[in-house]
Protein backbone atom coordinates (compact mmCIF):
# COMPACT_ATOMS: atom_id res chain seq x y z
CA UNK A 1 0.00 0.00 0.00
CA UNK A 2 1.38 3.39 -0.97
CA UNK A 3 1.34 6.23 1.51
CA UNK A 4 0.01 8.30 -1.41
CA UNK A 5 -2.63 5.79 -2.45
CA UNK A 6 -5.23 8.57 -2.69
CA UNK A 7 -2.84 10.74 -4.70
CA UNK A 8 -1.43 14.14 -3.93
CA UNK A 9 -2.04 17.42 -5.72
CA UNK A 10 0.62 20.07 -4.99
CA UNK A 11 -1.73 22.74 -6.35
CA UNK A 12 -3.99 22.16 -3.34
CA UNK A 13 -1.29 22.72 -0.71
CA UNK A 14 0.82 25.81 -0.08
CA UNK A 15 4.51 24.94 -0.53
CA UNK A 16 6.90 25.02 2.39
CA UNK A 17 9.09 28.09 2.31
CA UNK A 18 11.65 26.86 4.82
CA UNK A 19 12.57 28.55 8.04
CA UNK A 20 14.76 31.59 8.22
CA UNK A 21 16.32 32.51 11.53
CA UNK A 22 14.10 34.64 13.72
CA UNK A 23 15.42 38.07 14.72
CA UNK A 24 17.53 38.30 17.87
CA UNK A 25 15.48 39.17 20.93
CA UNK A 26 13.54 37.79 23.85
CA UNK A 27 10.66 35.41 23.20
CA UNK A 28 8.12 33.83 25.50
CA UNK A 29 8.40 30.08 25.03
CA UNK A 30 7.86 26.70 26.64
CA UNK A 31 9.90 23.52 26.56
CA UNK A 32 7.67 21.30 24.44
CA UNK A 33 9.92 18.24 24.23
CA UNK A 34 13.07 16.83 25.75
CA UNK A 35 15.15 13.87 24.69
CA UNK A 36 18.46 12.34 25.68
CA UNK A 37 20.61 11.64 22.62
CA UNK A 38 23.99 9.99 22.12
CA UNK A 39 26.89 12.17 21.00
CA UNK A 40 28.26 11.60 17.49
CA UNK A 41 31.40 10.01 18.95
CA UNK A 42 29.29 7.79 21.19
CA UNK A 43 31.31 8.81 24.25
CA UNK A 44 28.48 10.61 26.02
CA UNK A 45 25.00 11.99 25.67
CA UNK A 46 23.23 15.29 25.68
CA UNK A 47 19.79 16.53 26.60
CA UNK A 48 18.06 18.13 23.63
CA UNK A 49 15.34 20.57 24.59
CA UNK A 50 12.79 21.75 22.03
CA UNK A 51 11.42 25.21 22.78
CA UNK A 52 8.23 26.50 21.17
CA UNK A 53 7.59 30.25 20.98
CA UNK A 54 4.10 30.85 22.39
CA UNK A 55 3.43 34.52 21.62
CA UNK A 56 3.93 37.12 18.96
CA UNK A 57 4.85 37.12 15.30
CA UNK A 58 6.93 33.96 15.61
CA UNK A 59 4.40 31.94 17.61
CA UNK A 60 4.82 28.16 17.16
CA UNK A 61 8.41 28.48 15.90
CA UNK A 62 10.76 25.93 17.40
CA UNK A 63 14.28 26.42 18.72
CA UNK A 64 16.63 23.88 20.26
CA UNK A 65 19.18 23.74 23.05
CA UNK A 66 21.62 20.90 23.60
CA UNK A 67 22.99 20.36 27.08
CA UNK A 68 26.10 18.15 27.24
CA UNK A 69 25.31 16.68 30.65
CA UNK A 70 27.19 13.41 30.06
CA UNK A 71 30.45 14.23 28.29
CA UNK A 72 34.14 13.39 28.78
CA UNK A 73 34.89 17.13 28.63
CA UNK A 74 34.37 18.48 32.15
CA UNK A 75 34.05 22.06 30.91
CA UNK A 76 31.20 21.07 28.54
CA UNK A 77 29.40 19.38 31.44
CA UNK A 78 29.93 22.43 33.67
CA UNK A 79 28.48 24.76 31.02
CA UNK A 80 25.51 22.44 30.48
CA UNK A 81 24.78 22.21 34.20
CA UNK A 82 24.88 26.02 34.49
CA UNK A 83 22.49 26.33 31.57
CA UNK A 84 20.15 23.75 33.10
CA UNK A 85 20.25 25.68 36.38
CA UNK A 86 19.23 28.87 34.53
CA UNK A 87 16.35 27.02 32.84
CA UNK A 88 15.16 25.53 36.15
CA UNK A 89 15.24 28.94 37.82
CA UNK A 90 13.41 30.56 34.89
CA UNK A 91 10.52 28.08 35.13
CA UNK A 92 10.53 27.99 38.95
CA UNK A 93 11.35 24.30 39.31
CA UNK A 94 14.56 24.04 41.33
CA UNK A 95 14.89 20.27 41.62
CA UNK A 96 14.12 17.79 38.86
CA UNK A 97 14.45 14.07 38.31
CA UNK A 98 13.08 14.07 34.78
CA UNK A 99 13.32 16.82 32.13
CA UNK A 100 9.58 16.51 31.47
CA UNK A 101 9.10 18.41 34.74
CA UNK A 102 10.24 21.50 32.79
CA UNK A 103 7.71 21.08 29.97
CA UNK A 104 4.91 23.57 29.25
CA UNK A 105 6.01 26.21 31.76
CA UNK A 106 6.42 29.66 30.16
CA UNK A 107 9.81 31.36 30.28
CA UNK A 108 11.67 33.97 28.27
CA UNK A 109 14.45 32.80 25.99
CA UNK A 110 17.08 35.23 24.75
CA UNK A 111 17.79 34.36 21.14
CA UNK A 112 20.72 35.41 18.95
CA UNK A 113 21.40 34.84 15.28
CA UNK A 114 24.83 34.05 13.88
CA UNK A 115 26.19 32.80 10.59
CA UNK A 116 27.18 29.16 10.36
CA UNK A 117 30.07 27.78 8.28
CA UNK A 118 27.90 27.90 5.15
CA UNK A 119 27.04 31.57 5.72
CA UNK A 120 23.42 30.80 6.75
CA UNK A 121 21.94 32.59 9.76
CA UNK A 122 21.20 30.17 12.62
CA UNK A 123 19.51 30.88 15.93
CA UNK A 124 21.07 30.12 19.28
CA UNK A 125 19.48 30.41 22.69
CA UNK A 126 21.79 32.58 24.78
CA UNK A 127 19.84 32.89 28.03
CA UNK A 128 16.73 32.12 30.05
CA UNK A 129 14.60 34.39 32.22
CA UNK A 130 11.41 34.32 34.21
CA UNK A 131 8.40 34.87 31.96
CA UNK A 132 6.65 37.18 34.41
CA UNK A 133 9.68 39.19 35.47
CA UNK A 134 9.39 38.26 39.15
CA UNK A 135 11.64 36.00 41.15
CA UNK A 136 9.03 33.67 42.56
CA UNK A 137 9.92 30.02 42.86
CA UNK A 138 7.35 27.28 42.62
CA UNK A 139 7.40 23.53 42.85
CA UNK A 140 3.97 23.21 41.25
CA UNK A 141 3.32 21.12 38.19
CA UNK A 142 3.33 22.85 34.78
CA UNK A 143 0.54 25.24 33.79
CA UNK A 144 -2.81 23.49 33.74
CA UNK A 145 -4.15 22.26 30.45
CA UNK A 146 -7.44 23.44 29.01
CA UNK A 147 -10.59 21.33 29.15
CA UNK A 148 -9.48 19.63 25.92
CA UNK A 149 -6.36 18.30 27.64
CA UNK A 150 -3.90 20.59 25.84
CA UNK A 151 -1.85 23.48 27.12
CA UNK A 152 -3.40 26.83 26.16
CA UNK A 153 -0.64 27.56 23.63
CA UNK A 154 -0.62 24.11 22.01
CA UNK A 155 -1.72 23.80 18.39
CA UNK A 156 -5.41 23.20 18.10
Amino acid sequence: MSILQDGFNADEVAPSTGFDAIPPGKYKAVIAESEEKKTKKGDGSYLQLTFTVIEGEFENRKLWARLNLNNPNDQAVSIARSELSAICRAVGVRQIKDPSQLHDIPLLIRVSAKKDDAGELRNEIKGYELANGTATVTTKQPVAATAGGKAPWAKK
